[in-house]
């Protein structure tokens, strides 16, 4: 018997007097109760109990240590309370991150109506391109968009995007529309990358993927980047619809080569593999999952189909 329940024995004895009813009371034997309190008092150096035939009492000393034990009983059970409280109720710092472009267009007006819903929690949203590691930085909740790679978080899928292949009406009057993926070769592309590497986009035919080279004019890790430079009429750009599709639905920018889609973006949130999920992590997941699983941003077919 470790400390702790020796201590919680004797509580019990010396509030009701008794090694029979406190056996009782915690479900152990006689001979178990009076084994751990000779095991404290070896311990302690010190009697705790006077035993009589009809009756148990502490001693100065007993009685010093009982009121100690109550104290520190107490403390562990409140510390224990508040910390279930914080598994079963949204409370406290929720810190959330999410790549720039998806965070500035979505999550700031979903993390706006979440914190309006949970008025007790405070929020810190990371907004970053960067592929952070969650756990080393302390971060409660990850949105990744695309391809997960092996990882020790848990991924429960939110939603899922588009990627389209855009140009602005101006760039198609002066250089035409590709009709073919090899067209893209000679036209001026928008690439979400680096300059160092031969930029190439992954298409698909009839559901088969295959990659085609392209002749990148402008390379950047941001895709509000790329999308005013199609806006501009500076290229042909390939991007998620939650970051073009407004833009598709009111004649900004066209889709085109849409015979040969990108493969669709899967939206997850990322979280720690921990055995209790707390209530504050749980709640925003189920609140994106809510929020964007019938995202805004695919409606803009419904949108072409009306006007």
């Amino acid at each position: 018997m470790d400390k702790l329940e020796a201590m919680n024995v004797l509580t019990k004895v010396v509030s009701t007097g008794s090694f029979a009813e406190a056996a009782r009371r915690l479900g152990v034997t006689r001979s178990a109760i009076s084994k751990a309190i000779t095991q404290l008092e070896q311990e302690l150096g010190a009697r705790l109990l006077d035993r009589t035939t009809r009756r148990v009492t502490p001693t100065e000393a007993g009685l010093a240590y009982y009121e100690r034990c109550l104290a520190i009983l107490a403390q562990i059970a409140e510390t224990e309370a508040q910390i279930s409280r914080l598994h079963d109720e949204p409370k406290g710092l929720l810190k959330v991150n999410a790549p720039m472009s998806f965070g500035t267009l979505y999550l700031g007006q979903a993390v706006a109506d979440f914190m309006d819903r949970y008025r007790e929690l405070r929020v810190e949203l990371i907004l970053t391109d960067r592929m952070i590691d969650p756990l080393e930085e302390g971060v409660d909740v990850t949105v990744r968009i695309g391809a997960m790679v092996d990882s020790s978080l848990i991924a429960r899928r939110i939603s899922t995007a588009r990627v389209l292949l855009v140009a602005g009406p101006e760039y198609i009057a002066r250089h035409g529309a590709p009709e073919v993926p090899a067209d893209l070769a000679t036209h001026k592309c928008l690439h979400y990358g680096h300059s160092t590497t031969v930029p190439r986009w992954q298409l698909t035919e009839d559901g088969a993927p295959f990659s085609v080279p392209i002749a990148a004019c402008l390379c950047s890790n941001n895709g509000d980047t790329l999308r005013d430079a199609a806006l501009k009429g500076i290229g042909i750009a390939r991007l998620p619809s939650f970051i073009v599709g407004a833009d598709i639905a009111a004649g900004r920018l066209v889709s085109v080569l849409e015979k040969y889609p990108a493969q669709d973006l899967t939206i997850h949130a990322l979280y720690a593999p921990n055995r209790f999920l707390a209530a504050k992590s749980r709640v925003f997941i189920d609140f994106l999952v809510e929020r964007f699983g019938r995202p805004a941003w695919e409606r803009f077919d419904a949108v072409k189909a009306a006007s």
